[in-house]
């Protein structure tokens, strides 16, 4: 596509978590997957922001009715988690952060950090607001495309993380909640997929250039805001995946390119009103395992006439995306119903094309009308449709606001309405907050490390790049400083390139190695206490938990000699690659596979 002719806008948001405590509490940020101690159940209501009025995606939630129950730890996670008490004062290391990435960034900084209430009745927060903090504004990077303003950074807590959902409930785990949530917001000048990619992976190196931030999966993700000439800014959550975000821009500015297209040929079609109409008694013989079953537990089978939709609720906006897949997703979302039919996939699915024409006989369908069934309990099924409507009226409008879940694929799901406004107001439990910039000293910046530890420990560009952006950065450092005859090379790929091995050949969980574990493989290393060809089996018996260094110890030249003779004697037609198997089994550990070489080709000749 032209993206200039299209006139694509994009711009993204990027949420890294901090380390340390959590932002308004001293609960640790460690993310648990065991039983938790306690659940707490609750309901949550929307209320009016700062401005008196609801706002539209928090009634969206509300609407919904759920119950949500919350999963918490008696070690880990408190009272201001489960909103029991009021949050502490602001974490001074989460905002000591922030303020570092705000002057990197050459943003204006705050004079004064007021922390507002963000509603959220999604279940996320247990309070049914999201605390937030807008740190600085109007800072700037720069791209091969040109200058990406950055409108904010924030500061703010993470939500809670979902275990389960179902249509009456959600539950949450607790542990998640609260952790610090740096938020940087660029302005939408990204115009290319490939400069959203680019923007994110620079925000991303800035972010890991300070000390503070999490590293590893799930701690940095990405939102995506995307509009093209015509259309509307819509924002795309769970962008995980950096390699994806060039799909995504592309697939979105498709979609909203077809869905103007549509808007275009239907110009001057009104949709009539919302007339629902109970269908039960044509399906009550279908074949359809969904409507038998619907009918068997006392649900009905209810449609609506979408005049002068024929053919269009089968067109594609994305890969596998219909406009029917867009009013399914309303309805799914709105009402929690499992899906629809519409006529432009009849007859399929056990309805026949008999069922077809009476059921369009019924709606009083000319042949450039369409229709939607929904099978269901009678209220649900009736608000599912009432929702489809609503999508179908939008389909004249264009593109609608509102917020999109990113799939895997690269397509897009309905989420909610855009939020407003509406939904902040002032945090009058947490002191406002006069920042000290002077303090404030700026980090080495990830491409200045990586190019000295190219010079000063004469890594690799590669190996310098995988050590920089490692979360064993300052061990490294600590190790290269405090053993200067182990080559500094040895111990970027023990922490790195070994560690990987491990996890991926091995299935072993590398995280079970504390800093202390590596501090002591050194040490004995520099002790001559081990060698260095067994590092790799030192470390998968510290995970294991069977280490014993008496495995280990290194035998006397003699011992060796002594040993290698035996071999010789005891296999004296072998040739030389079968004595060296037998050499290095037996002395496994004892001496290096090369001193145990050289030594054995001595003896052989």
């Amino acid at each position: 596509m032209d993206y200039k002719a299209l006139g694509l806008k994009c711009g993204i948001e990027i949420h890294q978590q901090l380390e340390g405590k959590k932002l308004f509490c001293a609960c640790p940020t460690v993310i648990r997957d065991d039983q938790p101690h306690f659940t707490i159940q609750r309901k949550i209501r929307a209320s009016a922001g700062e401005a008196g009025r609801v706002d539209i995606a928090a009634e969206q939630e509300h609407a919904k009715g759920k119950t949500f129950i919350y999963e918490g730890y008696t070690d880990t996670t408190c009272l201001v988690e489960a909103d029991c008490e009021p949050p502490h004062e602001l974490n001074p290391d989460a905002l000591y952060t922030s303020l570092q990435l705000s002057k990197i960034l050459t943003t204006e900084v705050s004079s004064v950090i007021q922390v507002m209430r963000k509603i959220v009745v999604d279940g996320s927060n247990t309070s049914g607001f999201q605390r937030t903090a807008l740190i600085a504004r109007n800072g700037k990077l720069t791209t091969s495309n040109g200058e990406v303003r950055i409108e904010n950074i924030n500061l703010e807590e993470d939500a809670a993380k979902i275990v389960s959902e179902s249509n009456e409930e959600k539950t949450y785990r607790l542990d998640r909640l609260g952790i610090p949530l740096i938020e940087i917001g660029t302005a939408p000048d990204i115009t290319l997929p490939k400069q959203c990619q680019e923007t994110a992976k620079k925000i991303g190196m800035l972010l890991r250039s300070i000390a503070g931030v999490k590293r590893g999966l799930g701690t940095i993700r990405q939102d995506v805001n995307v509009s093209i000439a015509g259309g509307t800014r819509i924002e795309i959550k769970g962008a995980q995946d950096l390699r994806q975000l060039p799909l995504l821009v592309e697939l979105e500015a498709k979609r909203q390119l077809e869905l103007l297209t549509i808007k275009k040929e239907l110009a001057g079609l009104k949709v009539l009103g919302l007339n629902i109409i109970d269908v039960s008694a044509i399906l009550k013989n279908s074949s359809s395992k969904i409507i038998s079953s619907t009918l068997k537990n006392k649900g009905k089978i209810v449609a609506i006439k979408l005049n002068g939709f024929a053919g269009v609720i089968r067109r594609e906006l994305q890969p596998g995306h219909r406009v029917g897949t867009e009013l399914s997703e309303r309805a799914k979302i709105k009402a929690g119903v499992g899906g629809i039919f519409h006529s432009d996939e009849l007859p399929a699915y056990g309805i026949t094309e008999t069922e077809v024409k009476n059921i369009a006989a019924a709606l009083k369908c000319g042949a450039k009308d369409a229709f939607v069934l929904v099978a269901d309990q009678e209220m649900k099924a009736r608000h599912a449709l009432s929702a489809v409507h609503e999508r179908a009226v939008e389909v004249l409008v264009g593109v609608p606001g509102e917020v999109r879940k990113a799939n895997a694929d690269g397509t897009t799901s309905y989420l909610r309405p855009m939020p407003g406004s509406a939904r902040m107001y002032p945090e009058t439990d947490v002191p406002l907050i006069i920042p000290e910039l002077s303090a404030i000293r700026l980090p080495e910046l990830l491409e200045e490390k990586i190019q000295r530890y190219q010079h000063q420990f004469s890594l690799s560009v590669d190996l310098a790049t995988f050590m920089a952006k490692s979360d064993k950065v300052l061990l490294f450092e600590e190790l290269a400083e405090r053993f200067p005859s182990i080559k500094p090379a040895f111990i970027a790929e023990t922490l790195t390139s070994t560690v990987l091995d491990i996890k991926r050949q091995y299935q072993l969980d590398p995280e079970k190695l504390t800093d202390d574990d590596f501090r002591h493989v050194f040490q004995y290393l520099l002790e001559n206490k081990i060698h260095k060809d067994i590092v790799l089996d030192v470390l998968i018996d510290l995970i294991r938990g069977t280490f014993d260094l008496k495995k280990y110890a290194s035998l006397g030249t003699e011992q060796i000699h002594a040993t290698l003779k035996k071999i010789i004697a005891t296999n004296p037609h072998a040739p030389f690659p079968a004595l060296m198997g037998i050499a290095m089994k037996q002395l496994a550990g004892k001496a290096s596979g090369k001193f145990i070489s050289d030594e054995l080709k001595k003896l052989v000749k």
